[in-house]
């Protein structure tokens, strides 16, 4: 694998993501986790109202300057460093937030691998709790918006089958190690 390689891990909400992202830490590689739990946390912590299901405008906005900075701390790390969503996928809120198409969201996004892998809806694992909301149709939609915003933006998209964890893990190895 390429050395500053940055590669991102993205989906519906139920799909896998955290469950790869945690297998491919425990094999040793660096890792960032999700902008979006990281603020949900923060928010229930601090009596805030940037979550999703409040103010989603002000919660996706947070998205895109946290995964600014986790993009900019990741050039710091030698070898690969896989992302739980980021940058792409906090825009992408955003834009869907607002109503509003926001190139300038985007601006970093070059400094990702040309690949991204994408987790399907799996209605098995979706399962709400007091950080995520929605039900499986929210997150079919979810998933198609980011289909088309990986797409218009010119990244080569792998799906990752419904397979366990540890085998995803070596799908995502093989396909970057081939690549």
């Amino acid at each position: 694998m390429v050395a500053a390689m940055r590669v991102i891990l993205s989906g519906c909400s139920g799909g896998g993501k955290t469950s790869l992202i945690e297998e491919l830490a425990r094999r040793g590689y660096a890792t960032v986790p999700e902008p979006g739990l990281r603020i949900v946390k923060e928010e229930r912590a601090n009596g805030g109202n940037a979550l999703p299901w409040i103010n989603p405008a002000a919660f996706a906005h947070r998205a895109v300057e946290m995964a600014r900075y986790d993009l900019v701390i990741a050039r710091s790390i030698d070898g690969p460093v896989f992302f739980d969503r980021g940058l792409i996928d906090a825009a992408a809120a955003l834009e869907y937030a607002t109503g509003t198409a926001l190139p300038e969201a985007y601006d970093g996004c070059e400094a990702l691998h040309t690949t991204a892998f994408l987790v399907p809806p799996w209605r098995e694992n979706l399962h709400s709790s007091a950080d995520r909301s929605g039900d499986f149709t929210e997150a079919v939609a979810e998933y198609e918006r980011l289909l088309d915003t990986y797409s218009r933006l010119g990244f080569s998209i792998e799906v990752l089958p419904r397979i366990g964890v540890a085998q995803r893990a070596d799908l995502v190895i093989a396909t970057l190690m081939s690549g």
